[in-house]
């Protein structure tokens, strides 16, 4: 008889072994009758299927002055729905062996599902997804503890550099626009159970749902998966189209913390989801910060003058235009050299582009690293997600590649002068106060 192990390590080679013989993945699309999209791949290689629902619920949805409603409601849908409390739910979750998960970002409040495909753990553990997903009853004490542990989580975060950054970075590029609109103390402790329940009834609705299946089942099981999911959703409005923010005049923000290192966070607001410009800035960014040891900005500021053990750069494009930024910490002493250098390098990259050296190496590094980001069901699902949330093209797997090895030096230059501004970068440093001389007449402490 063949072990388990073996068992598992054929499974695994003929997942990979389906992944390398085709380009990406067979993606099937169709709108159920009231108006939800839904995206499916079949894979037949183990006997798990992998479910996301998406909703336009994530933070840029929440009213002025409730930011961190977003957060709270999604994490508070297994608190209690239909005629089930919480521990009833997670008695149930383990009785079927599933695992239910999820998460809130800007633009989005996902709840996933992973259970076996054998019918009745199937469809046990999606009638309780659909339970939790239509019929979250936020019970009282649930909310209150949950806030309670959110407002102790963002005092401690308020002493710590990272966190604090993160903060201010947001707020200082995008200002007035949602996204940079973060919880407080003083927004968790406004948020009642009735606004809960209408941020529910508005953002949970079929209008603003996208469902994404990948697995081992068929079409007609997929159908009926997602169905059941979201066919008892209200309607809802359609979701109002995307305002980008207005760009920031750049400058630095200098935040005082007792931290021996500076932590540093430089950008601006960079793209959206589907800017055509998406390719020739992945493939930049690769040279210029993303590519970890053999970028540019790791030369410049780590191995030739050592101030930062790392720095990086992204661009993170969502629904309205996302973030481009870098990061690093340094001595509070280097603070003002490492900037320098960052100033330097970028400015030196917008004007001049990539080398041809440079790019050759990072499509190569790009190309040969894709087929990581679907080497499992739930990347697979990821990606798929990333697809029907955003609109993206049905074959933007397929074409990843081909797209990435058409990018010329040329472009990448066009493109980071179309949205990168040296001048209009907004810097943020927090801390490094701890690295500075004593004061004169007074001892260190």
């Amino acid at each position: 008889m063949i072990s388990q192990c073996k068992r598992v390590g054929l499974a695994l080679a003929l997942t990979f072994a389906t992944l390398s013989a085709q380009a990406g993945l067979t993606i099937q699309n169709w709108t159920t009758a009231n108006g939800v999209r839904v995206y499916f791949v079949e894979s037949r290689a183990l006997p798990i299927v992998d479910v996301q629902v998406d909703f336009r619920a994530g933070g840029a949805e929440a009213p002025v002055g409730k930011a961190g409603i977003a957060g709270l409601a999604r994490g508070l849908l297994d608190a209690g729905a239909g005629n089930l409390d919480e521990d009833a739910i997670a008695n149930r979750v383990a009785d079927l062996g599933a695992q239910i998960g999820g998460g809130v970002d800007m633009d989005r409040a996902s709840v996933s599902l992973r259970t076996l495909s054998s019918a009745a753990e199937r469809e046990g553990a999606v009638d309780l997804l659909a339970t939790l997903i239509q019929q979250p009853t936020f019970p009282a004490p649930a909310v209150e503890r949950e806030k309670a542990r959110s407002i102790a989580g963002l005092k401690e975060s308020d002493t710590q550099p990272d966190a604090i950054l993160s903060r201010r970075f947001a707020a200082a590029v995008f200002s007035d626009h949602p996204y940079g609109r973060l919880p407080s103390v003083d927004t968790m402790a406004s948020l009642t159970r009735e606004d809960l329940v209408d941020f529910h009834r508005r953002h949970y609705t079929a209008a603003g749902a996208v469902v994404s299946i990948v697995g081992d089942v068929s079409r007609s099981d997929a159908e009926a998966i997602a169905v059941r999911l979201t066919g008892a959703l209200p309607a809802g409005a359609l979701p109002a189209p995307p305002v980008d923010a207005a760009a920031p005049a750049g400058g630095t923000i200098r935040v005082p913390n007792p931290s021996a290192q500076a932590h540093i966070a430089v950008g601006q607001p960079g793209i959206r989801r589907g800017d055509p410009d998406f390719f020739p800035l992945v493939v930049g960014n690769y040279i210029l910060g993303g590519g970890g040891f053999v970028s540019r900005l790791t030369r410049e500021v780590r191995e030739k003058r050592g101030y930062a053990y790392s720095v990086y750069s992204y661009f993170s494009p969502q629904r309205s235009v996302g973030p481009f930024q870098i990061g690093l910490q340094t001595k509070g002493s280097q603070t003002d050299d490492a900037l320098k250098v960052v100033s330097e390098t970028v400015a030196a990259f917008v004007k001049d582009g990539p080398t041809e050296s440079e790019l050759k190496a990072a499509k190569e590094n790009l190309i040969n690293g894709f087929a990581l980001r679907l080497d499992s069901n739930r990347k697979m699902l990821e990606q798929v997600a990333v697809i029907g949330s955003y609109g993206l093209p049905l074959d933007y797997l397929d074409t990843y590649r081909t797209k990435v090895s058409a990018v010329t030096a040329a472009q990448i230059r066009d493109a980071f002068r179309r949205h990168v501004s040296p001048e209009r970068l907004v810097t943020v440093v927090v801390g490094g106060d701890g690295d500075k001389p004593a004061a004169r007449g007074g001892a260190a402490r």
